[in-house]
């Protein structure tokens, strides 16, 4: 696979003063320019414990990642489980650890040491299901769907799962109170929501209201793309049809015309709602590939491209260092954690401090908005800015960001419309950054 490497081509002006009012800003602060790391326990050490990843923190903050968000916690039903150690999404008891990982103590202490480390924690959220063995199923089966026969239904074809009723209001009184117990007794904060759009709006922003009660400075990411969900609720939402697109592209079925509608979906979600951008994540590994299988050469470029939009860059474990194997999703599967290319570490730091130091890449609402350039190539080039500014004493200060990106896997000659920008020719997947 072919290296790249940012290209300084011009400096703009590398500061800025911004008059933000927090009371205007929709989401807590620590969002704006945060990447999101997402940790998959049971895989991240031979161990498979809390303990065992807690030893990783100060390579992660070294990395620079600002959020984890831990794959579910809980333990794991056993009728009809999946394979030997079962899904994580298949929950037993919402309000107790996995005895695999360790103990409720053990969570709590790297949550801390998170904390210490000046990292956030989300926990995965599953409210649609628990497993068909759950302290809820043998106590409430009212709280559950059941077919004309009076059996609980599994959603979809996940049979090792029971569908749970959000009609019935104890059962939502029951949902938010164990949400609840997550924040009072490990100070997690916020939850990522698995499968939000399953579940009525009206239930989450309910709970929501609760849950910032408890501790208003929380984050809410929905595993969703449903702008109703964006209103009052959740703070961010899955770029799920961006990352089909880039998937498209990188397997020659798509161009960037594709990638350019896929944009304009997102005026479709409030102004303040933040999409995450990903190029691999837990079911796209297990289940459609790692993200060198999907995109191949262009997998790097791919990265790049989520922090350059508006909105917020996921990693999933193991993308730091190249590790280019599937994840066994219901068995014992470690990552190798040597660096396979000898530069993904530098590679996703850069892109992180990046993101930090130029204002323009900051979230919606304190980001700068992205403006396409015209270029003689549109189909194969996609280029962009992004800049942000605040008069002062009469002088203009700007955070600016240009980005050309060649989104094909031919030698493309172009010409921009552009008085910054001197380049006439980009190699395969090449890009260069601007800023």
């Amino acid at each position: 696979m072919k290296t790249k490497s940012f290209l300084l081509l011009i400096v703009l002006s590398l500061f800025v003063s911004c008059n933000h009012n927090k009371e205007t800003n929709h989401h807590v602060d620590w969002v704006y320019d945060a990447t999101v790391y997402e940790v998959n326990v049971r895989q991240f050490t031979e161990e498979g414990t809390f303990n065992a990843f807690e030893k990783h923190i100060p390579r992660l903050k070294e990395l620079g990642v600002d959020i984890l968000w831990f794959m579910p916690v809980q333990p794991i039903g056993e009728v009809e489980r999946k394979g030997t150690l079962g899904s994580y999404y298949s929950i037993k008891n919402y309000t107790a650890i996995n005895p695999e990982f360790g103990t409720l103590e053990d969570f709590r202490q790297t949550v801390d040491a998170a904390h210490g480390a000046g990292m956030k924690v989300i926990l995965d959220w599953v409210a649609n299901h628990t497993s068909h063995d759950a302290v809820w199923a043998l106590k409430h089966k009212d709280w559950y769907v059941t077919d004309s026969l009076g059996n609980v239904v599994s959603p979809y074809d996940w049979t090792d799962v029971a569908q749970l009723n959000f009609d019935n209001a104890d059962m939502c009184n029951a949902m938010q109170e164990a949400m609840i117990f997550w924040l009072k007794e490990t100070n997690i904060d916020g939850f990522r929501c698995d499968h939000a759009v399953g579940i009525p709006a009206v239930f989450w922003e309910s709970a929501i209201d609760e849950l910032k009660k408890v501790k208003p400075d929380i984050f809410m990411l929905a595993e969703a793309e449903a702008p109703e969900l964006n209103i009052k609720a959740f703070d961010a939402y899955y770029a799920w049809n961006i990352h089909h697109k880039m998937n498209e592209i990188a397997q020659g079925k798509a161009n960037v015309n594709s990638l350019r509608e896929a944009l304009k979906d997102l005026s479709n979600f409030p102004d303040y709602a933040i999409p995450m951008y990903f190029t691999s994540n837990h079911d796209e590994n297990s289940w459609a590939g790692t993200e060198f299988e999907r995109m191949g050469d262009a997998a790097r470029t791919f990265a790049v491209l989520t922090y350059i939009l508006p909105g917020m860059p996921l990693i999933y474990n193991g993308q730091e260092v190249g590790f280019n194997r599937r994840l066994e999703f219901f068995e014992k599967d470690v990552i190798n954690w040597n660096d396979s290319d000898g530069n993904f570490t530098t590679f996703y730091q850069d892109l992180i401090q990046l993101k930090k130091a130029n204002k323009a890449l900051f979230c919606q609402e304190l980001g700068g908005k992205l403006e396409e350039i015209t270029t003689s190539k549109p189909d194969e080039i996609f280029a962009v800015q992004r800049k942000v500014g605040n008069r002062m004493k009469n002088k203009t200060k700007n955070d600016g960001i240009i980005a050309i990106f060649n989104l094909s896997p031919n030698v493309v000659e172009f010409t921009i419309d552009s008085p910054q920008v001197s380049l006439s020719s980009l190699s395969p997947w090449e890009y260069r950054i601007i800023y």
